[in-house]
């Protein structure tokens, strides 16, 4: 239980991507949760607590950059670290 002290605090908004300046590379040395409105969510690609949305990839559409085009979902957003 001594490593919950070393992990960074959840930043409000953050990205997966790391070409994102919202994305912070040490939180993602442990596993991250979000849930959405109340249910879990494990394809979440960016999310921002204080605005309350999450963007996940579309299944079909892409950009010009074959990137899949991120869908914005509201609500209200938790993220967590999770216990391994």
């Amino acid at each position: 239980m001594s490593d919950t002290n070393s992990r960074p605090a959840l930043p409000d908004h953050l990205a997966g991507n790391p070409r994102s300046p919202h994305h912070v590379a040490e939180c993602f040395e442990y596993p991250i949760g979000i849930r959405l409105n109340g249910k879990e969510r494990t394809d979440v690609e960016e999310y921002c607590i204080s605005e309350g949305w999450v963007k996940i990839p579309s299944p079909k559409a892409l950009d010009r950059f074959g990137q899949p085009m991120l869908i914005t979902l509201k609500g209200t957003v938790e993220a967590f670290y999770i216990d391994a």
